[in-house]
């Protein structure tokens, strides 16, 4: 058998099951991690997909043999991972879940200690290569599994950032699980929630009956709009497989583009911590960084992706941060993303400003409406970059480079880079209050991408 490992991506490892990611490949990545970080204590969760329960007892050996005791949390979502990280001061944690990725696929996430990220430069490229040497030190000890329910520590920890949860209007709303993890979680916070809860794909189901749970795949997200228009509700929450991310509806089933978001809770967390930084991906950038200015606070640009947002809000000790993409990070959750606190924040706002969801949001997108983001596959992502970059030469505009290129002109801007993972460009477009110029900007660069691909 190859010791060939390809699981392995920037931030994770993710592969087909049994082909890329199987018991045996995992038991030595579970060794790996613990001969790179001499971990005393890890916590590892799990999925409901059918591989994790195996892909779970080869990895609490590997780690085991190793001389590691596991806090072993069941099935639970990715964010409970991280909370039992940094809430109970672990040497590291690790998530089995393949999130958003087809039925047949499984993966690995990783934290180390305080929920600090791994990525390839941090640790991930080294766990790989001692997986495939596949020559581990010996242990005088063996690990055991300790059996962990933090459930109550994290339903009182998400409730923290309400001021006063019963005070809030009791919502109607519909929330879609998608048959992944969010279910059980949902039903604990109801407890202590004024809400009536209006629950559709809620049982968690390796199967996944209805579909791998995507709400960014516009066919993942009529089930959501169909029951927000049946039972009148409020608004919708959908989630992803492990629920590192929700995606909000308005009342009338209408889907929320995640960078509004990002302004809302932005400016929801600067208006009790006055002064403090937000974070946000340069994708879009125009409405954060006014609702960060008028709640008092700073908005501090990263490259996108979460061990960059993560990074950078740190080196600043921001209290939040956002990407367009539905992660949303809190200082005070180990700086880690989590797909619970978004939308209780949300709820606080609506119920403070005494409006609906579409009335928050459409103010909004009416002072910067954006394409969203739109992908083309391209055969040298960098010549076409260059391509755009030249139209516009001789035209006034500033120009960033933390991320592919933005170019901001007086009433619009964009933002083009090149996928990580993919042979595909994203594209994003806004403007200042009109539609039609951001519509118009957004055919001419598409037309200039077609042109050079």
């Amino acid at each position: 058998m190859s010791n060939k490992i390809t699981c392995f991506k920037a931030y994770d490892a993710r592969g087909k099951v049994p082909d890329e990611l199987n018991e045996d490949i995992v038991y030595r990545i579970g060794r790996a991690y613990a001969q790179f970080l001499k971990p005393q204590q890890v916590a590892v969760g799990r999925d409901v997909r059918l591989s994790s329960n195996s892909l779970f007892t080869a990895l609490t050996s590997g780690l085991m043999d190793s001389g590691v005791d596991v806090l072993d949390l069941g099935i639970c979502g990715t964010e409970q991972v991280y909370f039992a990280a940094f809430n109970q001061q672990l040497d590291g944690g690790i998530m089995i879940t393949a999130s958003h990725n087809p039925v047949d696929y499984n993966g690995l996430k990783f934290v180390r200690e305080n929920s600090k990220p791994m990525s390839g430069d941090s640790g991930l490229e080294t766990i790989r290569e001692l997986a495939e040497i596949n020559r581990f030190e010996d242990t005088y000890k063996k690990g055991h599994i300790i059996p962990t329910d933090l459930s109550k520590l994290y339903i009182k920890h998400l409730l923290s950032y309400l001021k006063k949860p019963a005070s809030l209007k009791p919502f109607k709303i519909v929330v879609n699980s998608g048959n992944g993890v969010a279910g059980p979680v949902m039903d604990l916070l109801e407890e202590h929630l004024p809400f009536e809860l209006i629950k559709i794909q809620h049982k968690p189901d390796g199967n996944f009956p209805n579909g791998i749970p995507n709400p960014l795949l516009p066919e993942g997200r009529s089930a959501t709009t169909d029951a927000i228009k049946e039972h009148g509700a409020d608004f919708g929450i959908a989630w992803d497989g492990d629920f590192d991310r929700c995606f909000l509806f308005d009342e009338n089933g209408s889907f929320i583009e995640g960078y509004y978001i990002v302004g809302l809770l932005g400016s929801q967390m600067l208006s009790q911590n006055p002064n403090e930084k937000i974070i946000h991906d340069p994708r879009l950038i125009w409405n954060t960084q006014e609702m960060a200015s008028q709640s008092g606070g700073t908005a501090v640009q990263s490259k996108a992706g979460h061990a960059f947002i993560k990074e950078k809000m740190r080196e600043v000790n921001a209290i939040y941060g956002g990407e367009m993409s539905a992660h949303h990070f809190f200082r005070d959750f180990g700086y880690c993303d989590s797909g619970m606190i978004p939308w209780l924040l949300i709820s606080e706002i609506m119920t403070e400003q005494n409006k609906s969801m579409s009335q928050l949001v459409n103010e909004r997108i009416e002072a910067y409406p954006v394409s969203g983001e739109i992908n083309r596959t391209v055969g040298d992502a960098q010549k076409v970059i260059e391509s755009v970059k030249k139209y516009f030469d001789g035209q006034s505009y500033e120009f960033d480079s933390t991320d592919g290129i933005g170019l901001t002109f007086d009433t619009w801007r964009f933002n083009i880079r090149s996928s990580n993972t993919e042979p595909l460009l994203r594209l994003n477009v806004e403007s200042k209050g009109d539609i039609k110029l951001m519509e118009e900007k957004r055919d001419l660069l598409l037309n200039l991408i077609d042109q050079n691909k």
